[in-house]
Formats: structure tokens, sequence, C-alpha cells
């Protein structure tokens, strides 16, 4: 078996998709990456969607790039990030951002239904088994291309191929029959009828978006447009990046885990997977991030891990009972009940937002506060107070955490579109030099969640804003709900002391003159919850409101999900393959608010 030839058509195009269906699709992937990278007349993005019930393991790929010594530098890249292959849909992201593998791992028949864009080319790895198989793989195939996707197969066909063929849409009268390699075109002889997902952006528009907001997930959205080549405008109150709750001095990404590996579950996988790749691409190791891995604390036994065959292998690459040596570490019993997740990491929200809005075609305006949103013909407006445009762009995003609640009350008074509600979170926090040196041995050498979370060796806010200061400890946050003020309390640092006792005891009272009032300082934050605790995420309403888009209802997740949530709505206005499963999208899709109203 060998890879197909790169066709000749994707010489200036904005992005070229690959469909590979079958087994050992990475020899595809990396020859067509590196096609790819050669050609200075390429495609200005590749997505590769590789369709496999066995991915490739980790050794099978090393030995891959023993064997094809010119893919030394792509193999570097993409060998860090074959892990947690679980079943489900994996986004993997390459070559500066430009280059976006999806793994759909899984039967062919029903990941195939996970993708749902056209593609330019097909690589079918293997021929379908003779019968009703090969007919009904290659109708499944034919739903996912447009007239004049090549279709190439890697082993030799049988002599009826065509009889197949013929039937689905595909071409057989000028493809090359010689060799192992058959190759057919998409060219029915009918009109065909297609449930494809196209662009939503407005036909004829120009790529300009309008952001509200300049957190986590505003700039996150921002960064994921810039790439693509737009134009992006920026609006935010503050004065400086995460001047809200991505203000927040330190925090983790880790997965969320459940018994029946729930929706929450496998987004908030797809959520960490993309945020430290974000994070690797953009901050400094040990000083805005660290790829720690974090131990959770299973507090009164919740939530716990699939059992059995429903947790793989891949599946403890993410998350896996704690080691006997991870819980001396936390100075924790031997008999804790605790899991260790190693893709964890611990992140400085702010410096993530400003990273991201940093990207070259993304501007920044602040002391800006929209006051009232309108739609002007083909355009949005943000106007302030005294009516006067912000503003305007024919793509809105609306990012701008609690705030967006009262937008949207103004767009629709007599329904709340959006129902969002405040959660307001305080940390405490202090330097590391302060602690007596017998109690800072004492501290865990990694993060640790499980009841609230306890942080430390990160730097803590310094006096510039890229200037780094002297490592700290951090440990919250409360959660106190419907509160819409980001206020200090004295009594929250006793509770975040009190929650230390529970998450690790052993520190609960040797630390607790660092939670006196004249040595603590303390951070607060106004999060945002949505009802099913799933962010709302795309076009609130197509039909009333077109081009209006949410990123919000992030809650305590943010660092999580916002870098998944701006690449969401990218891939949805250009028309690309999705960051996860489609499946998984319609619960994080902002219309369902809607469609709850119309059926109120």
């Amino acid at each position: 078996m060998t890879a197909a030839p790169v066709p000749s058509g994707w010489q200036g195009q904005r992005h070229w998709h690959v469909l590979g269906i079958g087994q050992g699709l990475a020899l595809d992937f990396l020859q067509t990456w590196q096609a790819w990278q050669q050609d200075p007349q390429g495609p200005e993005r590749l997505f590769y969607t590789a369709v496999t019930d066995s991915p490739d393991s980790a050794s099978e790929l090393a030995r891959l790039g023993h064997a094809n010594p010119t893919h030394q530098d792509l193999m570097a890249e993409l060998g860090p990030l074959w892990r947690g292959l679980l079943p489900g849909v994996h986004r993997l992201v390459l070559g500066h951002g430009r280059v976006q593998l999806t793994l759909c791992v899984g039967p062919a028949d029903k990941m195939l239904r996970e993708t749902d864009v056209a593609a330019d080319r097909v690589w079918l790895a293997q021929w379908p088994t003779a019968g009703d198989a090969a007919q009904h793989m290659l109708k499944a195939i034919s739903r996912l291309c447009k007239p004049g996707t090549h279709l190439h197969c890697g082993t030799a066909w049988p002599d009826d191929a065509p009889a197949v063929l013929l039937p689905c849409g595909f071409d057989t009268d000028n493809a090359s029959q010689g060799g192992t390699m058959r190759h057919a075109v998409f060219a029915p002889r009918w009109t065909t009828r297609t449930r494809q997902r196209s662009a939503s952006r407005p036909d004829g528009q120009p790529r300009q978006a309008l952001v509200l907001g300049a957190g986590l997930s505003g700039s996150a959205t921002a960064f994921s447009l810039a790439q693509r080549g737009w134009q992006v405008h920026v609006l935010d109150a503050g004065t400086a990046p995460g001047a809200g709750a991505s203000g927040l001095p330190a925090g983790l990404t880790a997965p969320h885990v459940s018994p029946d590996d729930n929706i929450l579950s496998r987004i908030t996988r797809a959520g960490v997977r993309a945020t430290v790749q974000r994070a690797r691409q953009l901050l400094k190791t040990g000083q805005d991030w660290a790829p720690t891995g974090v131990l959770e604390h299973r507090v009164e036994g919740k939530r716990s891990l699939p059992v059995s065959e429903a947790w793989p292998l891949a599946g403890h690459e993410w998350s896996t009972p704690a080691s006997s040596e991870h819980l001396t570490q936390a100075g924790l019993p031997a008999h804790a009940q605790a899991l260790w997740h190693s893709l964890g990491a611990w992140i400085r929200p702010r410096q993530l937002a400003r990273a991201q809005l940093q990207a070259c075609g993304v501007q920044v305006h602040w002391q800006c506060r929209v006051a009232r949103l309108v739609r002007t013909g083909q355009d949005w407006q943000a106007l302030d107070a005294q009516g006067q445009a912000l503003g305007r762009a024919p793509v809105l995003i609306v990012a701008g955490g609690y705030d967006t609640r009262a937008l949207m009350q103004d767009l629709s008074p007599a329904h709340a579109p959006l129902p969002l509600n405040p959660l307001r979170g305080q940390i405490s926090m202090g330097p590391l030099s302060a602690l007596p040196e017998a109690i800072a041995q004492q501290l865990p050498p990694f993060p640790v969640n499980g009841h609230g979370s306890f942080i430390t060796g990160v730097p803590m806010p310094g006096h510039a804003p890229d200037t780094p200061g002297e490592a700290g400890w951090y440990l919250g946050s409360t959660f106190e709900r419907a509160c819409p003020e980001a206020l200090l309390r004295d009594e929250d640092h006793a509770a975040n002391h009190a929650r230390l006792a529970t998450l690790l005891p052993a520190l609960s009272e040797p630390m607790r003159p660092a939670f006196a009032l004249d040595q603590v300082s303390g951070w607060a934050g106004l999060r945002c919850t949505l009802p099913d605790r799933v962010p709302a995420v795309g076009e609130l309403d197509a039909e009333r409101w077109p081009g209006l888009h949410i990123c919000a209802g992030m809650g305590a997740r943010g660092i999580s999900l916002s870098v998944l949530a701006g690449e969401l709505i990218a891939a949805q206005l250009e028309g690309e393959p999705l960051p996860l499963a489609p499946s998984l999208a319609q619960h994080l899709a902002a219309s369902r608010f809607a469609a709850r109203q119309l059926q109120a």
C-alpha cells in the first residue's frame, strides 16, 4: 500500500480538504503535509480528516518516521500530540496553525456521519470488502464529495469496481488503471442533493468581524479568525487584556471525568487538547504556563472514571488513578481517592489573552463600553451610551462576559435569549518566599484540584504587564451565585482556607498564618454560567439576527473551553471541518436557547 499523489488542483485555493479512510493513514497525511510545505502555490490552509477504527500507535508512528528520513521534522511536531486517541474526534493543530489533522476514531460508517464538509480528495487506504459493504461505503463517501473530487485507493480493486463506483457518482473512464493504484473522479450524471455544511459567513461579505470582549473567549475567537485572514476589531471596556474574569492570576486546564464519559467530559477533553496546543504555540513555558499534569483529589468520591473496556489505554493517557508517588508528593494518605491528569497544565489566563490579541489582523480598542447593538443593512454596529458607533462589521461575536446578558436582553426585551447567570469567585494567594522553608518543602510539585484548586510555583502578577513577579501560591476559588459584582471579601479567605483542609489536609494548619489578612492577597472575578453547564457558541438565531455569534457561559472552565469555542466559530464561518464531532458541537450551539423559546 502506498500514499496517493497530491493533485495539482489545490494551487491558489484558500483551503484544501483531504478525507482519508482506513488503516495506516499516517503515511498519506505526512506525504500530503510535506507536499503542501514544498509547494509555494499550495492552499493557505490544509485540512486532513482521517477516519480509522485503529489509529497508528505511537511506536508505529515512530517507526514510520525512521523509515522516511524526509519526514523527521514533521514527525517531531506530530509525535508529541499523538496521545489520548480515544474513540471520537480529535483535532491536532500543526504547521503554525495552518495544518489541521482531524482524527475520527471509530467505525467508518459512524465516523463518516461525523464529517459534514466536502472533501477535495479522498484517500481510501484499502478497497472495501466485496458486495454490499463496498456499495455502502462508497455511498457514504459520495455524500462528502463535490464534482471534481478525486478518489484514490491504495490497493488494487476488483474487476467489477466500476460497476460499484458508477451508481455512486464516480467516473472511471479517464482514471488510471495500472499497478496497485486506482483512481476515480466524482462526476455524477444527475443533480446531487447534499446536506454538506457550507460557510455561514454572509455571501459576498468581506472577512471582517467585530468582537466584543478581550478576555479568553474574545481573544481566542479573534485569534482564530485572524489566522484565517480575517480583519478583526476587538472592543473592550477595560484598559488591558483580561480585565474581567480572564484576569485570574493562575488557573488550570484539566479534563472533566464521569463514569459514563458524558457530554461534558468529551467536550472538555477536546477543549484541553486545543488549549494546550495553543499554549505551546504562543506562551513561554515555565513563565506563562507549564504542562505539569494535574492531580485531582476525589473529595467525597466524586468524578470517577469509566470502568474496564469503557476506558482503554488511550483513556488512561488522559486520566488514570493516581500513583502512590503522586499521593506522597501531594501529602495525601495512601488510601486517598485521586486521579492523575497527565495532559493537564497550569496557565496564566491574562498572558494567553494578551498573546492571542497580538495576532496579525487583530486591532484592539480599549475603554469602549458597548451599550447597544443594532443591525444596519448588512452590518452590525456597536453603540455606546450616547448612541455613537464604536465599531461595525458584517459579523459580530459577543464575548463580553456577564455584560453579554444585558446586550442580548436589549435585542429581545420580551424574552431573555441567553439565560446567563453570574458566578462570583475569589482566590487567595501569596508569595512562596513568605512561607517558612519547612512548609515550602511540603508543597506539591504539581497543581491539585478537586475541592477548589491549589497551585504553586506560578509567577505572581508583576508591576509591568509582560514582567512576571516572584513565584506564588494560589488557592480557590469560592463560588457565589447570583452576585453580579466582583467584590473582594475578607471572609472568603477563611472560606478558601477551609477548602484547603479538605483538598490537602496536611497543609491546612501549617499554612494558617499565610491566610492572615495582613499576609494574604486576593483576586475576585465574575464568571457566567448557563443552566445546562455548557457554553453557548455560534449563531444565536440566524433568521432574526444573521451574523450575530455568541461565545459565552464558560463558567469555571474558560481556560479549558475558550480556545475550542473560538476555533468552532471560525470553522463554522469558513465552512471548515469542525474541531470536534458535529454531534458534540450541537450541544454547544447558542441557537439551542432560541429554539427553546420557540417551543415554550
